[in-house]
């Protein structure tokens, strides 16, 4: 029994989210007589949500740090119409429009950030005047047109792996991508349990080692196969992939740098927080901007997928990202929240969503059946911690996000010691 709960991080609880999501695929695989788990459906359902997921990952660090951004859908829709008509009709390559869209989502983010870290306006009140603000841009600039953009420029939000190689009947970049995924897990895994023993830690059982990684192995080479085996022309794709890559930037910088710990100390106790060194007006600029960049990156993925920038692109899209952020375990006061979590959450809505789409579902009552899976996700997190109780989410990510060596970071998603304490305990 020991080693079980060491195989699921001591508490069966933790895993809950995970678990929630499983039983909602296992449903809907069900109820759905076999639709879910198609190649043509997993791939559809990361195109169509890459975007909401790349503005979840900015979320959790603006919601950890203790505000808000209304405004996410907004900058996503500005940008997009910005960079099509710059790619339209000042010629620019598919990559300079790229850059120009980033570069003009840390202009805004940098508005939006001098304005609630050095002039002390609540980002509600900045975001809501941003939402407002760029919702108009977006219609004046476009003149409330639809602006198509090239092919090119399309590969960022449709695009796939290509293909390459003999005919094996598989996508086999795609299989490459995969079996390397399987390679980090199994060498990361055992490389940690190695640094464990060598410092006298304690380690679970070599079973339950090899059980973990048959587990997650197995889901990962099942997701390989539906990736690989689409119709001719489609693999993993590239929203895919960019989400891919910024979960392990930004799960990085949030649980191993400085930076991370910072933010996770300004939501939780900002004053304590500077009376320890913290330079707070400098951590809240710096997520405002980055939630700019993210969202402006979303956007174009978004028209990269539509094949055309819309006036209504980006309506209710930060609904959606906060939604995924306190889904994944997030905490309204600031100072709780995961990278990891927040993916899980903005996945569960996804599949909630697509599911509810194949069993034909009307949009009235799909949006009820949403709400109320997000009151009741949130209620129950609420509970337990009310209850003495660590959060779900929170103690999953704790487990994920632990380093393999050394001490403890001071600060962590799901510590409820006061910030004012982890940091001391840094100093």
């Amino acid at each position: 029994m020991n080693a079980l709960k060491k195989l699921f991080g001591g508490n069966t609880r933790q895993f809950g989210m995970i678990f929630a999501l499983v039983a909602l695929i296992i449903f809907f695989q069900f109820a759905t007589e076999g639709r879910t788990l198609t190649p043509g459906n997993v791939i559809n359902l990361f195109n169509g949500n890459s975007y909401i997921l790349i503005l979840a990952i900015g979320m959790v660090l603006v919601i950890i740090a203790g505000h808000i951004d209304l405004s996410v859908g907004s900058v996503a829709a500005f940008v997009g119409v910005t960079v099509a008509l710059a790619i339209r009709d000042w010629g620019i390559p598919w990559w300079a429009g790229i850059l120009l869209g980033l570069v003009l989502g840390a202009i805004i983010g940098a508005w939006q950030g001098w304005w609630t870290a050095y002039v002390g306006i609540p980002a509600f009140i900045v975001t809501l005047a941003g939402m407002l603000l760029f919702r108009g841009f977006n219609q004046f600039v476009g003149k409330s047109n639809t602006i198509p953009v090239p092919n090119d420029f399309q590969f960022i939000g449709s695009g796939y792996l290509p293909e390459v190689g003999p005919n094996t009947g598989y996508n086999n970049l795609t299989l490459l991508l995969g079996i390397a995924v399987v390679a980090f897990v199994v060498v990361g895994e055992l490389r940690s349990r190695a640094r464990a023993k060598a410092l006298g830690a304690e380690v679970p059982e070599m079973w339950v080692t090899v059980l973990k990684l048959v587990l997650v192995c197995a889901a990962i080479l099942y997701a390989t196969y539906l990736f690989a085996t689409g119709r001719p022309g489609t693999s993993f794709p590239i929203p895919g992939l960019i989400l891919a890559v910024l979960v392990l930037i930004y799960g990085f910088i949030s649980s191993r740098t400085i930076l991370g710990r910072h933010v996770y100390a300004v939501g939780g106790n900002r004053h304590a927080a500077e009376l320890s060194g913290v330079q707070s007006k400098k951590v809240n600029f710096l997520v405002m901007m980055n939630m700019s960049i993210l969202a402006g990156l979303a956007g174009m993925i978004f028209v990269g997928r539509s094949t055309a920038s819309g006036p209504f692109d980006g309506v209710g899209w930060e609904l959606d990202a906060i939604a995924a952020v306190f889904i994944g375990g997030a905490a309204v006061t600031g100072g709780v929240g995961t990278v990891v979590g927040s993916i899980i959450g903005g996945l569960v809505m996804a599949v909630l969503n697509n599911g509810l789409q194949l069993l034909g579902v009307g949009a009235d009552l799909t949006q009820i059946i949403k709400g109320l899976v997000l009151l009741i996700a949130v209620a129950f997190d609420v509970y337990n911690k009310s209850q003495g109780k660590r959060s779900i989410i929170g103690m999953l990510t704790r487990n994920m996000n632990r380093p393999t060596s050394g001490p403890s970071n001071p600060i962590q998603p799901d510590e409820t010691t006061s910030t004012k304490e982890a940091i001391a305990r840094e100093a």
